[in-house]
């Protein structure tokens, strides 16, 4: 795998992110660097800067003297990803669908051909695909900081997706709420458009809760990366 010059950093923290995402990094394991690079055809500097990006968006941790490592999944952050996502995201989605004029309506539409398409054939494009659709319904609003503020729970939730997403027939579910859920945004149907994103980001966290056995008294349990079972959409 090579990568372009001009985009070398920008595309490295993509590449190591998605491979976060997908599981194909462990958890119990320190990333080794030099095999890395030699992967993708760069040499560890920009690499390590990479490797520093993603510790800052939450997905990397780094010991002294091991470097660095993928950080676990756990009850505990999902239920706190989840709970913020449900008090911001429904809100803007509302806010977006009145707002939204026709270039932002198909840009809507595209976004959920793409998630599909790579759901189909390109499942290492799925998180951002997901990431893509959801934020097409929050930044027509012209919210800016909202729309940071979700785009950055939507990175931090999709390690989680993927974990919701590995019972059988939880991506038909998914995409049927999706279709439905964009369905009412583009009739600028706001208290519908806002109902529907509350029970698809609520639905999800009510999974996982399960999944991961949050609300047992217990402390939060961490899980591996990555889901064998994910063959469909986000």
């Amino acid at each position: 795998m090579s990568i372009v010059v001009r985009t070398l950093s920008e595309q490295i923290f993509n590449i190591v992110r998605e491979q976060i995402v997908t599981g194909k990094l462990p958890v119990e394991q320190a990333i080794r660097q030099d095999a890395l690079a030699n992967e993708l055809g760069v040499s560890k500097i920009p690499l390590r800067e990479a490797l520093a990006r993603l510790e800052q968006e939450g997905l990397l941790v780094s010991q002294a003297n091991r470097g660095f490592f993928v950080r676990a999944m756990s009850a505990g952050e999902a239920e706190e990803i989840f709970a913020l996502r449900l008090s911001i995201e429904p809100e803007a989605v509302a806010a977006a669908a009145r707002a939204a004029d026709e270039t932002a309506q198909e840009a809507a539409r595209a976004a959920l051909v793409a998630l599909d398409e790579a759901a189909h054939a390109h499942l290492d494009f799925v998180a951002a695909r997901n990431r893509d659709f959801h934020m097409a319904l929050v930044r027509p609003g012209g919210r800016v900081l909202t729309s940071q503020l979700v785009e950055r729970l939507q990175i931090l939730s999709e390690r989680y997706v993927f974990k919701h997403l590995e019972p059988a027939g939880r991506e038909d579910r998914a995409h049927l709420e999706h279709a439905v859920l964009l369905e009412a945004w583009l009739a600028r149907d706001e208290a519908r458009a806002k109902q529907l994103a509350a029970e698809h980001i609520g639905g999800t966290l009510a999974d996982l809760r399960r999944q991961l056995g949050a609300g047992d008294g217990q402390p939060p349990v961490v899980v591996a990366e990555g889901s064998k079972a994910l063959r469909g959409r986000l």
